[in-house]
């Protein structure tokens, strides 16, 4: 069976409201007008019939009528109204199915013409593919339901190309990062146990060890960027400030001074991964600073997590660049056996896991500013916040 198309079901519809609204007026135009002639004429012909006996004052008195009958009519012209109805109605009907054919003609473009940018829209979504994100709607024409569609739609286009474009990049990176430290193992296997000495063998384990150590951290980075870009499954509430503290204990300053403001700050969310947050954002302040610098991390109710070094001036247009996995400010950093590339990626994706907003912009002397601000961040302590004290 074929099925009917929003045309036809269109056309349908344009037609079958012309057709209901034109017999419903018809209908009610030909009873009133039936109802005004018969009053009309059955006045006439009791003024005609009484006309007609006036004259015959000697003849002797005729009966009148009884009350409500009608007095005969020998001349016809009762049947007048009956004829102009019949008339009617047969003009009605002829023009009821001459219009009922021009609203199906004209209800049939009528709907293809408002149907044209739901196919435009169909056609350009048929010649999308993964490899082939280029082709827009761009549809023009006044500002209505169909055109906001089309925008809407060519905006999903452009997020999914960038989507795309940032997907092939990373897998392009993460392959590379991942075959650097497999060509340094067959790189060591093969010439490093040329000629075994137990020397050479204590380099070689050495050597294999820290780049085994590299693609653990690696991968276990691109796991944890996996997990926030899939969002959370459960959530609880996290004292951040306590968090945080456990944090700058646990990470070595390398010579940078660690200045802190913790304020009591409760917040919603997982504690493994908001602990990754806040290491790898206190690492990058430490790591890319300048010697003898300054490295401020602050906890306050109203701005959330805020962490800025003193370290090498950024520009403003490669702020953003820095949230995007193995992107690194300074190129020479690319081979660092101790840099993934991934720390502010991880901590954009667990801030997206969060819902927080994330905002970074550079220092006037020199440095990053990063602060994350949480959407259900509450100050002071909540029942049982002492039992993270404990844990902690």
């Amino acid at each position: 069976m074929k099925r009917r198309t929003v045309r036809v079901r269109l056309t349908a519809v344009y037609s079958g409201l012309f057709l209901v609204t034109s017999v419903t007026v018809l209908a009610i135009t030909n009873l009133l007008l039936k109802l005004k002639l018969e009053k009309r004429f059955t006045n006439l012909r009791f003024n005609l019939i009484g006309s007609a006996a006036a004259p015959s004052t000697t003849a002797a008195p005729t009966p009148g009528p009884t009350s409500g009958s009608v007095p005969s009519d020998s001349s016809g012209i009762g049947y007048l109204p009956d004829t102009v109805l019949g008339y009617q109605w047969s003009i009605a009907g002829v023009t009821i199915a001459v219009l009922t054919v021009v609203s199906i003609v004209v209800g049939w473009w009528l709907a293809g013409r408002l149907l044209r940018p739901v196919h435009q829209i169909t056609a350009t979504a048929r010649r999308l593919s993964l490899s082939n994100l280029t082709d827009r709607i761009a549809l023009a024409g006044p500002r209505d339901e169909l055109s906001e569609l089309a925008d809407t739609f060519d905006s999903m286009l452009d997020r999914l190309q960038r989507s795309a474009d940032s997907q092939r990049r990373f897998i392009a990176n993460a392959a590379h990062e991942l075959r650097t430290p497999l060509a340094i193992q067959r790189t060591a296997i093969e010439i490093g146990l040329d000629d075994p000495s137990p020397e050479r063998l204590a380099r070689v384990r050495e050597e294999l060890l820290e780049v085994n150590r590299r693609s653990e951290r690696l991968i276990d980075s691109l796991l944890i960027l996996a997990q926030g870009d899939n969002g959370l499954e459960t959530r609880e509430q996290v004292r951040l400030d306590i968090l945080v503290r456990r944090v700058i204990g646990e990470t070595p300053a390398g010579g940078v001074q660690i200045r802190r403001q913790l304020e009591p700050v409760t917040v919603d969310g997982d504690p493994v991964l908001l602990h990754r947050l806040a290491a790898n954002l206190l690492h990058n302040a430490i790591r890319y600073n300048q010697p003898g610098g300054v490295a401020d991390i602050n906890v306050e109710p109203t701005t959330g997590l805020t962490v800025r070094n003193t370290g090498p001036d950024v520009p403003d247009d490669r702020v953003g660049e820095l949230f995007e996995p193995f992107r690194r400010l300074h190129p020479e950093r690319t081979g660092s056996a101790d840099s993934t590339g991934l720390g502010l990626s991880i901590v954009a994706a667990i801030a997206r896991a969060h819902d927080a907003t994330i905002t970074a912009v550079p220092n006037p002397g020199g440095g990053l500013a990063v602060t994350v601000r949480f959407p259900t961040q509450t100050d002071g302590l909540w029942p049982g916040g002492a039992d993270l004290l404990s844990r902690s």
